[in-house]
């Protein structure tokens, strides 16, 4: 079960963005992610005229390792961890490690 899903809130704790906070985009394999606003790089793209496309230096997100980002708990206002707490039925979901609140209900 993946631990740090598409759209939740997150916290950067180490590397040069560290302490922004973002929405996960979209994840790359089970290591990487990529954060809204998080790790900005500069591309220099060549003009292609077959695909109606202008040259320039444009800016994008990169992945990050999926270790150097901790999800946002709304109640302490802080990065947090997350395990994973087995309901009485059987269902897997995710809880917080610092009070135990369940993210999906």
């Amino acid at each position: 079960m993946n631990k740090i899903r598409k759209g939740d809130d997150v916290v950067v704790v180490a590397g040069k963005d560290k302490g922004k906070r973002g929405v996960v985009v979209s994840r790359f394999g089970s290591e990487r992610v990529v954060v809204e606003g998080v790790n900005r790089v500069k591309k220099h793209t060549k003009p292609n005229p077959m695909k109606g496309q202008q040259g320039g230096i444009t800016e994008k997100e990169m992945p990050i390792n999926i270790s150097n980002v901790a999800l946002f708990n709304s109640a302490t206002q802080k990065a947090d961890r997350v395990g994973i707490k087995v309901l009485e039925g059987g269902r897997k979901v995710r809880a917080f490690k610092s009070n135990g609140e369940v993210l999906d209900a």
